[in-house]
């Protein structure tokens, strides 16, 4: 049987002790009247003791308060921080890496990363000196160097160093060809674009300092790629011919010096060989001369049997013995021999004049060849 179901002795069993009473939400005005009696007495009420217990009481409160004021003062400041000290609400000093106090309410700390090397990108599509549009991309590196400037110089040193950068690269690109923005000009458009952010920034003291700008691959629209691509491909077969042909002509010059320098030598030893000659034969005219003007037909003949010696000593001889009464005829390959003697005839010195052969005579051309005797000698001379 439930606790609250009639014929329960009439009473209901309610455990709550509503006693049949509707439960509704509790008075907050009597809620806080109860809180306020026990309270009450603590700061300021009940007589004379309890005048004492209030005082107390708020020098209990105050003294916990300081304790929370002076605790809450405490701050640290990392390694690569400076801290910003505002005091109601205007800059006082800077405060270096460690444990501070500062009074709460009064005093107000930034810190501020001073160490660290922050990036900043710029990119975009940009007009060049001969009007045609690259994309180019740019990564700036800075950090802060003056707290103060930092935050109260600007707005926003940051958006500030972001537009500074941007207007500068597009001022740079606009005055450079695009092959030089593509290809070679790369590193002085980093260069250029470094001085013009330095310029902006300067005057405006946002105490920041650019450690480096990095140019990244600029690139021309999508549309136009293939043709680009085409165009640095020749551009670097260009340098690579060039590198080729400097290769080559280190490897020749050389050759060719050294070439110059042995027909230099070869030309100056044969000038004092003829020179040399030319003295002999000088000294011999002389030394003969006299014996000629003393004998004329003597030497003469002399002479002439000289260079007969020599002439025979040049030539191809052939001796043909033949038994007695033989009267056959014997083939000779006058051809043959001839060929042979040339192709064993020595050179002739430069400058040495040609000895024209004999000239046969026509006398006799369609006569009967004379047949061979024993004892006859034949000889072949040079052509």
């Amino acid at each position: 049987m439930a606790w609250n179901e009639p014929g329960n002795n009439g009473k209901d069993r309610d455990p709550w002790g509503n006693n049949g009473k509707t439960q509704g939400p509790p008075d907050l005005d009597e809620m806080l009247r109860k809180v306020s009696r026990r309270f009450g007495g603590l700061f300021g009420g009940g007589g004379k003791s309890g005048g004492e217990i209030g005082k107390f009481g708020i020098s209990i409160a105050l003294l916990v308060a300081v304790v929370v004021w002076v605790v809450s003062g405490f701050y640290t400041i990392r390694e690569a921080e400076r801290g910003v000290v505002l005091r109601f609400g205007e800059y006082s000093h800077n405060v270096d890496p460690g444990l501070r106090w500062k009074p709460t309410f009064i005093d107000r700390v930034i810190p501020v990363d001073v160490e660290s090397v922050r990036s900043l990108p710029a990119s975009g599509f940009m007009l060049t000196q001969d009007e045609n549009v690259v994309r180019v991309e740019m990564d700036v590196q800075y950090r802060v160097v003056d707290p103060q400037q930092y935050l109260f110089s600007v707005t926003n040193a940051d958006e500030s160093l972001s537009q500074a950068t941007d207007s500068a690269l597009r001022y740079v690109v606009g005055h450079t060809r695009m092959d030089d923005v593509l290809t070679t000009g790369r590193e002085k458009v980093r260069q250029e674009t470094w001085q013009v952010i330095d310029g902006i920034i300067e005057p405006y003291q946002m105490g920041l300092q650019i450690v480096d700008v990095n140019f990244l691959p600029a690139r021309p629209p999508e549309e136009v790629k293939d043709a680009f691509d085409d165009a640095i491909s020749a551009q670097e077969d260009e340098q690579r011919f060039i590198r080729e042909a400097e290769a080559y002509a280190r490897e020749v010059e050389p050759k060719a010096r050294g070439s110059v320098k042995r027909l230099e030598q070869e030309a100056e030893g044969y000038k004092s060989q003829i020179v040399l000659k030319a003295k002999g034969e000088v000294a011999r005219f002389n030394e003969l001369l006299p014996q000629y003007q003393a004998a004329p037909e003597l030497t003469r003949e002399r002479i002439y049997l000289e260079t007969m010696e020599e002439l025979y000593q040049q030539a191809n001889k052939v001796l043909v013995d033949m038994p007695a009464g033989n009267n056959s005829m014997i083939y000779l390959p006058l051809d043959k021999l001839s060929g042979k003697a040339n192709a064993v005839q020595p050179t002739r010195p430069a400058g040495t004049p040609a000895v024209e052969p004999a000239q046969p005579s026509n006398e006799g051309a369609n006569s009967t060849p004379t047949p061979l005797r024993s004892g006859d000698r034949f000889s072949t001379g040079r052509n």
